[in-house]
């Protein structure tokens, strides 16, 4: 469409010339003394249109030519420009392709070349990006060739050029290497340097999912399982990990954060902290109840933690390993004393009816036969016990309950049954 307006746009031109030009009878006369001269009109227009054409071709080229040593100068910033952007770019492929020597060297190369072009007059706008990230390059380069001391240098140098920018790209720059230099030493195994690290990011960069997972690597190497379950638990409620390995991950945390816990205080903070979903794990219930009973905490707060697990045990058996149904069994016989204690009784009702639900179950016919010789009720716990250590796999367990049978024994002043049930204890 365009082409044929031009086209007729053009044939318009020239017919209005031809008709302009064909009827016009009009002369120019000079007077160039003693002479005449007389021209066509149409030839005067033509000279003075050309003249006019020929002083500004004349002009554009005197311009060009006077303009050639600007455009020289300016190809030249040009080049060095390009040959800094290939060779950051040079840089990141000898990375990529694991030549960290070449990658170096290309990552100098930039930084010489940035040099250079500024030396030479030239200004780059993005500058201070091109030069930071020239030397994170080489920090990583130097990095993956275990060279320390180049790598400090080079991280220190691309912070220092960080500050030069603007608000956003030094904001940016600055992140990416606090965030590099805090993977470098975790790398290193240097878990207290990498925190260090990461306490130097902003709060809103430092709730980012990449500097929590570096941030839960460096407490566990660091071995701070307090702040490595916090961290863990932020990143489970960011979906940071598929659900399996969430759970799996704090899991093992709480573990490793009661066995390192020496007060009630500070166990009951770990608790409270724990989402629903941890409270009805088993084996954070029961570690929790066993360390909270060790140290010397009231036994009703225990029994607390381990009532949900109880009643989804009572309500669907398979919920419970034979491992963890023996945990909890282990965990119950600690924290249960005396019948007067206040709970005791309701507890004690709980394992009698749940017993009676499952009269062939070695666990519960251990657990409610201890639970009867607390009671003092001595034959009901004998019969019980005898039966339990009869079906009972674990060998902790069946040593407790033969130990208890010698017990019952020496009371009654059987010696021959005591020294049998001793022997059984014994040889468990």
């Amino acid at each position: 469409m365009r082409v044929a307006l031009w086209l007729i746009a053009l044939f318009s031109v020239a017919v209005a010339v031809a008709l302009l030009a064909g009827s016009n009878p009009g002369t120019v006369m000079v007077f160039w003394p003693p002479y005449r001269i007389d021209l066509s009109l149409n030839l005067v227009l033509l000279v003075l249109v050309s003249i006019l054409v020929l002083m500004h071709l004349a002009q554009r080229a005197l311009s060009a030519m006077l303009a050639l040593p600007k455009q020289a100068q300016r190809w030249r910033l040009l080049q060095k420009e390009r040959a800094a952007h290939g060779a950051l770019l040079d840089a990141s492929a000898h990375y990529m392709a694991g030549r960290f020597l070449r990658a170096r060297k290309a990552a100098e190369l930039v930084i010489s070349y940035e040099r250079a072009l500024a030396n030479a007059g030239g200004h780059l706008a993005h500058a201070t990006a091109l030069k930071a990230l020239a030397h994170i390059l080489a920090a990583e380069a130097s990095h993956a060739l275990q060279d320390t001391s180049n790598r400090h240098k080079h991280l220190n140098e691309a912070l220092a050029e960080a500050e030069h920018g603007t608000t956003g790209v030094r904001q940016t720059l600055k992140e990416g290497g606090l965030l590099r230099a805090a993977r470098w030493s975790l790398d290193d195994r240097d878990a207290v340097a990498s925190l260090a690290w990461l306490d130097q990011l902003p709060l809103g960069v430092a709730r980012r999912t990449v500097a929590m997972r570096l941030r839960l690597k460096a407490s566990r190497l660091a071995d701070q399982p307090a702040q490595a379950l916090e961290t863990a638990l932020l990143l489970a409620k960011h979906r940071a990990f598929s659900t399996a390995a969430a759970d799996s991950i704090v899991r093992g945390l709480v573990l490793d954060l009661l066995a390192h816990t020496h007060e009630t205080d500070q166990l009951l903070r770990v608790w409270k902290s724990l989402g629903s979903a941890q409270r009805l794990t088993p084996e954070l219930a029961v570690q929790a109840a066993q360390r909270w009973l060790a140290l010397r905490g009231e036994a009703s707060v225990a029994r607390s933690w381990l009532l949900p697990i109880w009643e989804r045990f009572l309500k669907s058996p398979s919920f419970l390993s034979s491992t963890q149904k023996m945990q909890l069994v282990r965990a119950l016989d600690q924290s249960l004393g005396q019948a007067e204690a206040p709970g005791e009784r309701e507890w004690l009702a709980r394992i009698e009816s749940a017993q009676l639900a499952q009269p062939q179950d070695a666990a519960l016919l251990y657990l409610a036969g201890m639970t009867c010789m607390k009671r003092q009720l001595w034959g009901k716990a004998q019969a019980l016990l005898s039966q339990a250590a009869k079906l009972l796999d674990d060998v902790g367990l069946r040593r407790q309950a033969w130990t208890a049978l010698a017990q019952l024994a020496e009371q009654r002043d059987d010696a021959a049954a005591a020294a049998a049930a001793w022997k059984r204890a014994a040889t468990a």
